[in-house]
């Protein structure tokens, strides 16, 4: 008989009493365990009429197991959209919380990780996760409660047990689980300031690199004025060594 997937708490309806919906709720996780069971068991059968080498009904029974196992996951699925609806419908739980109860482990993973993506695209800050203090689970051992910190872990999100140990407090920007109301950040200085010294540091070397370049402009007129020196010059030069030349021969 297989074993059946962990529940949060003994009741799947957290906010109110309410036996009806309770029953419905139950009703669905049965017809999925008993759909699981005979999945099995026709997988079972399958594996058992291949040793024998009676493949035809081999394959029968492995078709019969597949469509067991499509029932048990429709019927699961039926149950998280009907019991996580009623405990999320409004006016139960505030816009910036998520309550995860009667949720199997791996499906309240999944649905937590869809609704943190989907508020942080969003831009919400924070989130609320109720996951049940483990009152009625066996042992009082809470079993949402690690595979939701884990999955913080695994975003990079910070994250802190709230004062109600069924809640999880959790940080959707990645820094530190800060306190609804407080600004993410307002301690950093504004982006402005780091730019600024920036904006000043080019100024000092566009006006450095323009002093050189005037400077070097005047460097390079100093050899022009000595060629025009040396040309006036030299032809003098040249007309007295050519007398003085002739005065002695």
């Amino acid at each position: 008989m297989a074993i059946p997937m962990t529940r949060l708490g003994g009741r799947a309806l957290h906010s109110a009493d309410n036996d009806d919906i309770e029953r419905e709720y139950d009703r669905l996780r049965d017809q999925a365990r008993l759909e699981n069971d005979k999945a099995h068991q026709a997988s079972k059968q399958s594996q058992e009429a291949f040793r024998a080498g009676d493949h035809d009904n081999s394959q029968k029974y492995s078709r019969e197991s597949k469509q067991h196992y499509a029932k048990r996951d429709d019927l699961n699925q039926q149950a998280v959209d009907y019991i996580f609806r009623e405990n999320n419908a409004p006016g139960k739980v505030d816009p910036d919380a998520i309550d995860l109860h009667g949720l199997y482990v791996e499906e309240a993973e999944r649905i937590l990780e869809e609704r943190i993506r989907a508020d942080q695209q969003r831009g919400q800050e924070h989130l609320h996760a109720i996951v049940g203090k483990g009152n009625h689970s066996t042992g009082h051992v809470q079993k949402i409660k690690p595979k939701v910190e884990q999955l913080c872990r695994e975003l990079g999100l910070k994250y802190r047990t709230e004062e109600n140990a069924g809640r999880i407090y959790i940080n959707l920007q990645g820094g530190e689980p800060l306190k609804p109301g407080q600004q993410h950040g307002g301690q950093q200085p504004p982006q402005q300031h780091h730019q600024q010294p920036q904006y000043h540091g080019g100024q000092q070397q566009q006006q450095q690199h323009g002093g050189q370049q005037q400077h070097g402009g005047q460097q390079q007129q100093q050899p022009n004025e000595m060629e025009e020196l040396v040309g006036k010059i030299l032809p003098r030069i040249l007309k007295k060594l050519e007398k003085a030349c002739c005065t002695v021969m």
